[in-house]
């Protein structure tokens, strides 16, 4: 079926845009909620009047929501649980866990479906993506650690893409004052005799 969009929809397209869809799709979940109306022909003249509404309700949202995305990207939200040896959790830290401590830290409401990564399952320091709007994407910094330690403990194993790319340190600076010592020819050939008989 073919629809006329009325707003934006996350990952089928922005307000205004005519695309071809599967007709459950359409018939059950787009048009109930007034996401999009069927395209006829009568619609299709009036798609560019809808673009430019969107347009203008999407960069009014960015403004609106500008302030929470600031202030989710300074957020640090710490979860104590339990992991074993491995580091590996209990369970996991869920979309839900988080968007609840968003709503507790800043008294902002999200939606747990608003949260882009998959549920943690380890220790460490993780940078979480909120989708705001479809153009404003803060990133949140989940910090889960071991109940009983401080939250300070993962400082060093921070989680991401760029953690296999810390250069190591292999300076001298430490060593410089070692003396190598000449290799020893420990088998000499009298204890060797000795060792034999």
């Amino acid at each position: 079926m073919k629809v006329m969009l009325l707003q934006d929809v996350y990952n089928l397209g922005r307000a205004g845009d005519v695309r071809q869809v599967a007709d459950g799709y359409a018939r059950n979940y787009l048009l109930p909620r007034a996401f999009a109306v069927p395209a006829t022909v009568g619609v299709q003249k009036q798609a560019e009047n809808v673009r430019i509404a969107g347009d203008k309700r999407r960069e009014q949202e960015n403004r609106d929501k500008a302030g929470t995305a600031e202030l989710l990207d300074n957020l640090r939200i710490e979860f104590p649980v339990r992991a074993g040896e491995q580091g590996r959790l209990y369970g996991s830290v869920t979309h839900q866990m988080i968007a609840d401590a968003i709503e507790d830290a800043t008294g902002e409401m999200i939606d747990r479906r608003n949260v882009i990564a998959p549920p943690i399952r380890e220790l460490g320091i993780v940078e979480v993506p909120i989708r705001l709007t479809a153009d404003l994407i803060p990133s949140v910094t989940v910090v889960v650690y071991q109940e009983g330690e401080s939250s300070d403990s993962q400082d060093d194993s921070v989680i991401g893409p760029d953690a296999s790319e810390i250069p190591a340190d292999r300076s001298l600076s430490d060593n410089d004052n070692l003396i190598e010592a000449e290799p020893v020819d420990e088998t000499d050939s009298e204890d060797l005799d000795k060792i034999l008989e």
